[in-house]
Order: structure tokens, then C-alpha cells, then sequence
């Protein structure tokens, strides 16, 4: 909607709760990405949306050397521009600390983060294949079907050179 107002700031402390949250209701606390187990994404720094208000996403990040990952990423509130001023926040950020490139990973199944990255100029930059069948022995849960009924096999690498 065009009169959506939206903001981010840094992660605080006061946010913490409503991030473990957030997470769990989504199953994102326990992490698999690049055949690495994050045991608990809500320690991690990053951005929280605001609209109006309002939390409504966030974006987890951890920096390793020049490269700042994009550990998690979601919006609450789908087409309102959250998730756009997250990204924004975490180009902003690699860009001040220096970082040649932020970077993140999806499923293969999620057509409609693909779409959304490849809209907002993030590159598709490799095809992790199997990776998240072999996630799987770190973090079992894992669903074998994902969204549209597509097997979930693969991990998609998009990056933003800042």
C-alpha cells in the first residue's frame, strides 16, 4: 500500500523475546545453511523492520572477513515493503563496514524469495546441489516437500556486490 510507512533499526535487547518468537513460529531458530548448523539465529546481530510502528520482519546477519551473510530474512507483512528496506538495511551495512559483498541462501522450492531477490538486483550465483539433503543429517526436521509440492534438495545463492 502506498501509505505504508516503513523503518529499520539495529536488533535490541528489548527485541530479543519477540525474535525468539518470531523464529520458533516459523521453525527458523535452529538453522541449516551451506551444511552449517546455527544452533540459535536469534543471538545474532541485525535489522528489525518497522511499519508504522510496528515490528514486522527482520534480517539476522553474521560477517566473516569481507563477506556479510544474510543468515535469515523475514517479513510479516508480504508486499508492504518490508522486506525491501530489510535488504536495503543490509546493503547499507556491508557497504559501511566494508564488506565486497552480502550474500544469502534459499530453497529451492521458494519461488517467490527467487523472484523477490532477483527484483531487487541481488544476483543468483551458484546452485548448492543436495546441499539441503545433506543439511538434513544436521538438523533432521527438515521437510522433504517444500512449497508448490517441489522436492527440497538445493540450496540458491544470491549476492549483492556492494
Amino acid at each position: 500500500m502506498s501509505g505504508d510507512v516503513v523503518s529499520t533499526r539495529r536488533i535490541e535487547a528489548h527485541d530479543r523475546d519477540w525474535l525468539v518468537a518470531a523464529l520458533e513460529e516459523w521453525g527458523m531458530r535452529r538453522l541449516v545453511s551451506r551444511e552449517r548448523l546455527t544452533a540459535d539465529a536469534s543471538v545474532f546481530p541485525g535489522f528489525v523492520a518497522e511499519l508504522d510502528g510496528e515490528r514486522a520482519g527482520f534480517a539476522l546477519l553474521r560477517r566473516v572477513g569481507d563477506e556479510l551473510e544474510v543468515i535469515a530474512l523475514q517479513s510479516l507483512e508480504e508486499r508492504r515493503g518490508v522486506g525491501t528496506a530489510l535488504l536495503r538495511a543490509v546493503e547499507a551495512e556491508a557497504q559501511a563496514t566494508g564488506c565486497r559483498r552480502a550474500w544469502l541462501v534459499t530453497t529451492n522450492d521458494n519461488l517467490d524469495a527467487i523472484r523477490f531477490y532477483q527484483r531487487r538486483g541481488w544476483e543468483l550465483v551458484a546452485l548448492h546441489r543436495d546441499a539441503v539433503t545433506r543439511g538434513r543429517a544436521l538438523k533432521p526436521e527438515l521437510a522433504e516437500i517444500g512449497a508448490f509440492g517441489i522436492a527440497l534438495r538445493h540450496e540458491l545463492e544470491f549476492e549483492r556486490v556492494v
